[in-house]
């Protein structure tokens, strides 16, 4: 979820439910993000149609049933049949992708996801083993105003069941382990933690109490004021950043201190993910010559419950390295500015806030572009970007079928995104020239 080394939760879709042949129907995504047609491991006939398929107003519409499957008697008892997803499967909300609204939809088992539209999910998630087709038609019938024909819900109701996501259809096939990683001097990752879920429970079962909200509340309260003091003096800002860096002694002990916090960023996330429910998959350290630094996977990130969940996950990363500035902020408030310890913990408070808050800038893979994306409730909010904007230089037709929110979020993603590099660089420049030339 950050720079340090978060792993992105986000279940990419392996292959696609393709229950239906229409626009907004599912596809999945290519291992760089960007979208794709749907041509996963899937023989189901390209002719089968989902809800979004050809509609029938009324009994005169439908498809004749040929004598040699379509029976009276198995006609009854596919309309008396009640299916169930298995126990277990993850539905997600809706999620902007491209030009579509898409759900995820994740396998308890094989933790394969795929992407389906909204009318499937509709269906999908009405599939509760209490619900006969009858009940489902007539629901649909009156969201959508369509018929759902019966051809359609069998061929729905056989991906399903060959996705293994009905309840008692057998396991699909386990997925191929991934490759080993070729790990060298220069950049690699090695896991450190063997039982990872297990790790961050034992953590999360420990700092429960603080977690409480009335606990939560009074620290939150803390950090505002503890950021909002320390940045209120830019010129004792520059300065304490200048003691900070003339100080070998105090430098070196405090970027330990730094490492050491993006470490337990890191874990911050975990922790949050456990206390709604997430999987934590894996824990260990990944360097990049010079850099080392721990990572967190988290699974089933895009499916906790609630936006608020999600949000927090994404947010505790940041958060804790404020937390763990708290104690140089009890120090330094009872100062005298003319004490000559203040200016050394001004800019080691600078100095931290700095790297906590950078991690909120909405631009991949910081935190603060899942935090974005959750907010706006899309999907590869970036590559996503980049694609719209590729096809409307082609000119308006090859963008005529994004709706117009998706216009409107991806133009002002591009300008926002320009805009924060732009000001960054500006930023990093303009500091280092005033550091230098004082």
């Amino acid at each position: 979820m950050s720079t340090t080394g978060h792993t992105d939760p986000a279940p990419t879709p392996t292959t696609a439910t393709a229950a239906d042949g229409a626009p907004d129907g599912a596809s999945h995504s290519a291992p760089d993000g960007s979208s794709a047609p749907a041509t996963g491991p899937d023989t189901t006939p390209r002719a089968a149609a989902g809800p979004d398929g050809p509609a029938a107003d009324g009994p005169a519409d439908r498809p004749a049933l040929r004598t040699a499957d379509r029976t009276p008697d198995r006609s009854a008892a596919l309309r008396a049949y009640r299916p169930a997803l298995r126990t277990g499967v993850l539905i997600g909300p809706p999620l902007l992708r491209g030009p579509r609204t898409v759900h995820l939809i994740k396998h308890p088992v094989s933790g394969a996801a795929f992407e389906v539209g909204p009318k499937e999910h509709f269906v999908i998630s009405r599939l509760d083993g209490n619900r006969t087709l009858d009940d489902v038609v007539t629901a649909y019938a009156d969201r959508f105003h369509r018929r759902l024909p019966e051809e359609q819900w069998t061929r729905l109701l056989g991906l399903l069941g060959t996705r293994g996501l009905l309840a008692g259809s057998p396991d699909p096939a386990p997925p191929e382990p991934p490759p080993a990683r070729a790990n060298t001097f220069w950049k690699g990752s090695r896991r450190t933690v063997a039982d990872a879920h297990a790790t961050a429970g034992r953590l999360h079962r420990l700092l429960r109490p603080l977690l409480h909200p009335w606990v939560q509340l009074p620290l939150v309260a803390a950090v505002l004021v503890m950021t909002g003091a320390v940045l209120a003096d830019p010129p004792a800002l520059l300065d304490g950043t200048r003691e900070l860096l003339g100080r070998p002694l105090a430098l070196v002990p405090f970027a330990v201190f730094l490492w050491i916090s993006v470490c337990l960023h890191e874990l911050a996330h975990g922790i949050a993910a456990r206390h709604y429910g997430g999987t934590v998959t894996e824990i260990g350290l990944r360097w990049r010559f010079p850099a080392l630094m721990m990572y967190c996977t988290v699974d089933n990130y895009l499916f906790l419950p609630g936006r608020r969940a999600k949000l927090v996950v994404a947010a505790a990363g940041a958060y804790a390295n404020l937390l763990l500035l708290l104690p140089f902020a009890v120090w330094w408030v009872p100062l005298d500015p003319a004490d000559p310890v203040r200016p050394l913990l001004t800019g080691m408070l600078f100095v931290g806030i700095v790297q906590a808050l950078s991690n909120l800038v909405p631009l991949p893979p910081l935190d603060g572009y899942r935090i974005l994306g959750h907010t706006l409730d899309t999907a590869n909010l970036a590559p996503e970007t980049r694609t719209y904007l590729a096809l409307r230089r082609r000119g308006r037709d090859a963008v005529a079928a994004y709706p117009p929110r998706a216009r409107r979020l991806y133009t002002s993603y591009a300008v926002t995104a320009a805009a924060l590099v732009l000001l960054a660089a500006a930023g990093s420049v303009t500091a280092v020239v005033l550091l230098v030339l004082d």
